[in-house]
């Protein structure tokens, strides 16, 4: 592969058969985990990283602290009733969690691509959460690297390698993934994806001097609508 082409909202195909190779599994299995995730595309269509304020880890976090003051983003048990109904619904619950507790409202969010807590910055790489949502603004690459340290440091690259998609849902998307079919979701992804990765290795075999470098079809995009860079006073203020 030619390397990582960084500061985009794109991923190629390159980008993802080094971390498939990384991990032992094939890029559909990956490509399967970004779609059900965020439907491919880590940035909203103001060009910031995609996220999702969880209120109970906030709520753990910060020991109840604001239970009774913002009910609506601090609560005891995972529910679904407060998630904002667009993505900037869900950036406004975020900034007005940051106002009570900054750390803790960036730890209780996942990020990007592949929506990962901002809890786990140090399982990816990251000195601080700080660090860690500094790269969620970066770029595409800068998801998948973490997504790939992720699963390295939590050992879920053999149930990414043998398809055992309960497996995987179960660590990466936690106990109660069957409440909204976490697995079947993939495994749907996945068979969709492999399947464009035969006739892709198809071509390829039949045009060995053709370059490899391959955006995503039409009908799958991992490129949001083009956008000047995003000030990170947006988020880190």
């Amino acid at each position: 592969p030619g390397g990582r082409i960084m500061n985009n909202r794109i991923l190629t195909r390159d980008d993802f058969l080094d971390d498939a190779n990384k991990i032992g599994c094939n890029v559909a299995a990956i490509r399967a985990v970004a779609e059900v995730e965020s439907a491919g595309s880590g940035f909203d269509s103001l060009g910031r990283p995609k996220t999702l304020f969880e209120g109970h880890i906030f709520y753990k976090l910060t020991k109840g602290k604001f239970a009774k003051s913002h009910p609506s983003i601090c609560y005891p048990r995972w529910t679904k009733q407060f998630y904002g109904k667009s993505r900037a619904a869900e950036f406004a619950r975020l900034q007005l969690a940051m106002s009570l507790d900054r750390t803790a409202a960036l730890m209780s969010a996942s990020w990007g691509t592949f929506q990962i807590m901002g809890s786990n910055y140090a399982i990816c790489g990251f000195s601080t959460v700080e660090e860690f949502v500094q790269a969620q603004h970066e770029d595409a690459n800068s998801h998948l690297q973490c997504f790939t340290e992720f699963v390295l440091d939590r050992g879920l690259s053999d149930e990414l390698r043998d398809l055992r998609w309960a497996d995987f849902a179960r660590i990466y998307n936690g106990a109660s993934y069957r409440l909204n079919n976490y697995d079947t979701k993939i495994a749907t992804a996945y068979d969709k994806f492999i399947k464009e990765e035969e006739v892709l290795r198809a071509i390829e075999a039949q045009t060995p001097a053709a370059e490899s470098y391959w955006q995503p079809m039409d009908d799958i995009s991992f490129q949001t609508p083009s956008t000047e860079t995003i000030s990170l006073d947006l988020i880190l203020v």
